[in-house]
């Protein structure tokens, strides 16, 4: 009997709640616990998705409730195995010298894009529109990788930002979470939201001096790191998950 709906969503709700909650969920599913009851206790919303469908994979591929726990805790280790080894590289954009090529931000932004299969988070200040990344987005969305996106607001940034909102870059990219620190959030006036990074199934980290925009992508001189394994972008991936869980990053409307 095939199985793939499950090893699917099995996937994919690991990469929603990262290896602590999977292994817990797992635990809930060896005591033989309802769905409802596995969802009641579920304290990541931004993973409930993700959750739901793969309980209604369980069902639906007749797993036992033990073997899709034994099913989780095995592909959590693997996973944790394949992340304990890391490649770094240095990522500058702008001009190049001897033996340090400059590498455009934007081709290292649309290859983390595209090396998400469930999960892709980024963050950044500023965003504007632009089509390579706009595309590279939309593809991700249609073939069903949940997407989030935390920016800062023209409120937040205190007149340091102008014309639209960076929300409405990514209008025209239906299905797209988009998230934001609220000011009631933030610890003291001027607090701005300056992170910017981009993280692929808690696998590849790209960390960046660079926003969203055309200019930070093509035209400026900017610096990152892309990571590839080990830890750092799932303990990043579980920092953000858990500022959403806990309302200090709020989301906002779905882009239209």
């Amino acid at each position: 009997m095939s199985r793939r709906r499950f090893e699917a969503a099995a996937a994919a709700a690991a990469a929603s709640l990262g290896p602590t909650r999977t292994k817990a969920v797992a635990t809930l599913l060896s005591q033989g616990r309802s769905p409802a009851y596995i969802l009641g206790r579920l304290q990541t919303p931004a993973a409930l998705e993700a959750v739901s469908a793969l309980l209604a994979s369980i069902a639906a591929d007749e797993v036992p409730s033990a073997e899709a726990a034994a099913y989780l805790r095995g592909y959590t280790a693997a996973w944790t195995r394949q992340r304990e080894a890391t490649e770094a590289r240095a990522v500058w954009s702008g001009p190049s010298t001897p033996g340090t090529p400059g590498r455009s931000t934007a081709q290292v932004l649309t290859e983390v894009i595209r090396a998400a299969e469930h999960r892709l988070v980024a963050m950044t200040y500023s965003a504007r529109s632009y089509a390579p990344l706009t595309a590279a987005l939309s593809d991700a969305v249609a073939r069903g990788v949940i997407v989030d996106i935390v920016m800062e607001t023209i409120e937040g940034a205190g007149g340091l930002l102008s014309g639209s909102e960076p929300a409405d870059a990514f209008s025209g990219i239906p299905g797209l979470r988009l998230w934001h620190w609220p000011s009631t959030e933030r610890p003291a006036p001027g607090s701005r939201l300056h992170a910017k990074l981009a993280i692929a199934d808690d696998q590849v980290l790209f960390l960046t001096s660079a926003n969203l925009t055309a200019a930070g992508a093509e035209r400026n001189i900017e610096a990152g790191v892309l990571l590839h394994g080990g830890p750092m972008p799932g303990r990043m991936a579980d920092h953000i998950r858990e500022l959403q869980r806990r309302g200090i990053l709020e989301r906002r409307p779905d882009p239209s």
